[in-house]
This record gives structure tokens, sequence and C-alpha cells, in this order.
């Protein structure tokens, strides 16, 4: 049921980065190796979004994103027998945001997403998924006489967890001192420090993975058909971010997991196979252009 859970919360988390964030562009290298095997997963990940102004306030947001996934499991079996450990998604969205009263601001989100190891060379009905979001935010982080924070609300649905109900979603975040802030909720919680405009430092826990339809399905013992391969993982530790230029950043972050589950799953979404749950290093990096 944990296992459910993490991967429901991680889906609908990711949807809401996307809808939602500040980032115009973004371009971040993922590796952790697994402890004790010759297991690792190594993820390229880059997304752009273009805020369309249709008039003062209002905006339609077209979505691009491209994950290439290299999972190379070598203390297994099954995964010795597929044809393939790569793992490629592609996803389009188009979002609308526009002011409300009293500081409110409303967000949606509607796509398609298509993630598989594509073996056959062609997208299959089982590699297509389908996600929509709505999003209430108030955003006070220009608060005159008050500390500046911002909270988000909502609910988003995808295929990919495939539950048929709206999950809910709430994220806060606040500056409680001078330099110093926090942010609670998913995919992310931190609390960072900011030295000056160019550099802070930040403790975080996250949620991370994937998923990826399997289009030639795995026969596991006990004659249990694996229909897709997922990775889901809880990782905490510290972030470093630079400032080129208002807009323009790095990042790295270092850490540890603390859930790693890699597992086959069958149609229904019911594990039929865990390949491998060591707790390991994780590693990310990457450059953004913000607003």
């Amino acid at each position: 049921m944990l296992k459910k859970i993490l991967l429901c919360l991680m889906v609908f988390a990711f949807a809401k980065a996307n809808s939602q964030a500040t980032d115009l562009f973004r371009a971040e290298y993922t590796y952790f190796p697994q402890r004790d095997s010759d297991n690792s997963f190594r993820r390229f990940r880059t997304f752009i979004n273009v805020p369309l102004k249709i008039k003062e306030g209002t905006y339609l947001v077209p979505f691009f994103e491209y994950r290439n996934v290299h999972l190379l499991i070598r203390d297994n079996d099954i995964f010795r027998e597929l044809n393939t450990d790569r793992y490629e998604s592609y996803e389009a969205s188009i979002g609308l945001t526009f002011p409300m009263k009293n500081n409110w601001r409303f967000g949606g989100r509607a796509g398609v997403l298509f993630a598989s190891n594509f073996d056959s060379g062609s997208v299959e009905s089982d590699d297509i998924f389908y996600a929509g979001s709505l999003y209430f935010i108030k955003d006070k982080k220009d608060n005159p006489g008050g500390k500046p924070w911002r909270l988000v609300i909502g609910v988003q649905y995808s295929t990919v967890v495939g539950r048929p109900f709206p999950l809910p979603y709430i994220n806060y975040y606040r500056e409680f001192a001078p330099d110093w802030s926090y942010t609670v909720g998913a995919p992310k919680m931190n609390l960072r420090y900011r030295f000056d405009d160019k550099n802070s430092v930040q403790l975080y826990a996250r949620l991370d993975g994937f998923y990826g339809n399997i289009q030639e399905n795995v026969l596991t013992t006990g004659d249990q058909i694996g229909d897709n391969a997922s990775l889901t993982t809880v990782v905490t530790g510290p972030g470093y971010q630079y400032n080129f230029t208002k807009n323009l950043s790095a990042y790295f972050y270092v850490g540890y997991t603390l859930i790693n589950d890699i597992r086959l799953r069958d149609v229904d979404g019911n594990d039929v196979k865990t390949i491998n749950d060591t707790n390991t290093f994780y590693s990310r990096a990457g450059l953004k252009f913000s607003l």
C-alpha cells in the first residue's frame, strides 16, 4: 500500500511541478548507482514553458518535456532478457492561468505523455497517458509589513496512476527570517539560506523516479506479467544554487535515498517483481532559466 501511495504522489507531484513552475527552461542530469550491485539509474531531462500573453495577467502556456532514462539492471536475470535498458518519455500539454480576486490566481493544464522503451520503434496504445490539473494560488511574496508567503491548492488526475479519481495537492512557501525560507509540500520540501544574490544553499527532501511502459511484456517467475517498469525514490540531502544572472542559474544536489524501489508492475498497477530496494547515493545537476 505504501508503494502505491508513493507512486500516486510522485506522478501527480511531477505534474504539478511542471504546471506551476516559474522555470521557463531547464536541462538537468540525474545519476545514482545501486549500492552493492552493478545497477545504476541515469536520466537526462529537459523542458520548456512558453507563456503566451492573452491579456493583462492572463497567459496560455504550452509545455514540452523530454526525458531519456538509462536504467541499467545487472543483478536480475529478468532485466538481462529485455531488449533494451533505455526508456524515453515525451510530454506535450497546454496550460492556462489568470488572476482572480483577493490575490488568488487560477492555473490549469491538460496534456498527453508518451512513456516507453519503444522497442518496436513506434508508439503503441499502452505508451500513451493523459493528465489534467486545476490549481488555485495565493501569492503574497510581495507582502508589505509581513513575511512573504505562497499557498497552492488543487487537484490532479493522471492515467499513469491508474486510479479513477483526482488527487488533492497542497504546497506552502514562506520566508520566515532575513535570507531564510522553507517549502512544505511535494515533490520537494526544503529549508533554504541565501548568502547573497548569487549563492544559496538548502537542505531538502524530495520524491523522484520514473515510469515506462514495456512494449514486449516480461514473464516473471510465478507466471506474472510485467507490463511496465518504474522507480520510486525518496531522497534527502544538501543542495547548492549559483545565479549567473537574475534569471539564469546552475544547481547541484547530492543526497542519500530513504526509499529506493525499482520494480515491475502488471497492467493493473500491482507489483509483480521488486528488482532492487537498497538505499544509495544520489546526485542531480542542471541549468535553469526562470522568471
